[in-house]
């Protein structure tokens, strides 16, 4: 296993500019994290080959791995000529993990106004063509694609585990965000040890859960079934953190874990205070 950091997680400082992704790469190497999983909001590094190679050089000077790349993506509720425009997109994507060196790639699959089980099933296979047409190029690249639990519409362990094995391919997984079940109001104890043995990557991240009727106001939103959350962070909110990690610890799993922040502190420190939290929880158990 290997502790490692979400640029996502300094999203915050990138933001504002106070750092580049360059930048966060170097605070994750300075505050002891063995990875950095490259998410890159507001930079399309599709047009950007000169700063894919600068990450790779910064990463190898700073004795840090890439472990992942994750990208946008969505074929629901498209033309099929958008699908495959959609798919030929991605597939740009794919070789830009690949000239980042990494072997795992996400990308999103759906988002939807109507995420009815129903309206799921009627574009699960649609969905999954798609993504299975993703996952044999990434097959030639030696890379694995991934489908993580977010976005309300494909966010159920269920729903996930319905798509991984739709598309059938030994390189298509799940990232698993232990703390993003609790979007759909599912227990997120339950919903890991339900995905564990597909996962390709694990997302550490925790949030404040409140009822419904508390009425919660900056900083929350709301859960798919009208429930409140705020993001925390690792060790810090409702989720039993030690008792998900040991399910991940038992289930075999020694491949990446990614810190991922999205609470209301200030994201430097916060981010540095997860992984503490996280490295002192997994050795613990």
């Amino acid at each position: 296993m290997k502790l490692g950091i979400s640029t996502y997680s300094l999203f915050g400082a990138t933001k504002t500019g106070e750092m580049t992704l360059l930048d966060v790469i170097d605070y994750i190497a300075n505050i002891g994290g063995e990875h950095v999983e490259i998410v890159p909001l507001g930079i399309t590094l599709t047009e950007h080959p000169e700063l894919v190679q600068q990450i790779v050089e910064r990463a190898a000077e700073r004795n840090i791995e890439i472990s992942n790349y994750a990208v946008g993506g969505n074929f629901s509720g498209k033309s099929a000529a958008e699908i495959t425009e959609e798919v030929e997109r991605l597939k740009a994507e794919v070789d830009v993990a690949a000239a980042l060196g990494v072997s795992l790639m996400r990308h999103d699959v759906a988002s939807s106004q109507d995420i009815s089980i129903a309206h799921f099933l009627e574009e699960l296979p649609t969905i999954a063509n798609a993504c299975a047409e993703v996952a044999d190029y990434a097959a030639t690249k030696g890379i694995t694609t991934s489908v993580e639990n977010h976005g309300y519409y494909v966010q159920a362990s269920d729903r996930v585990q319905a798509l991984v094995n739709t598309v059938n391919r030994p390189n298509y997984k799940t990232t698993l965000d232990i703390g993003n079940f609790m979007c759909a109001d599912e227990n997120p104890v339950v919903a890991v040890a339900k995905n564990i043995g597909m996962a390709s990557m694990v997302h550490l991240k925790d949030f404040y859960l409140r009822p419904a009727a508390d009425n919660k106001g900056e900083g929350w939103f709301r859960t798919s079934h009208g429930n409140y959350l705020r993001g925390a962070i690792v060790g810090d909110g409702d989720i039993p953190m030690r008792e998900v990690l040991r399910i991940v610890k038992e289930s075999g799993y020694d491949g990446y874990l990614s810190i991922e922040f999205e609470g209301m502190e200030e994201c430097k420190r916060a981010t540095k205070i997860a992984l503490d939290n996280a490295r002192a929880i997994w050795d613990s158990i």
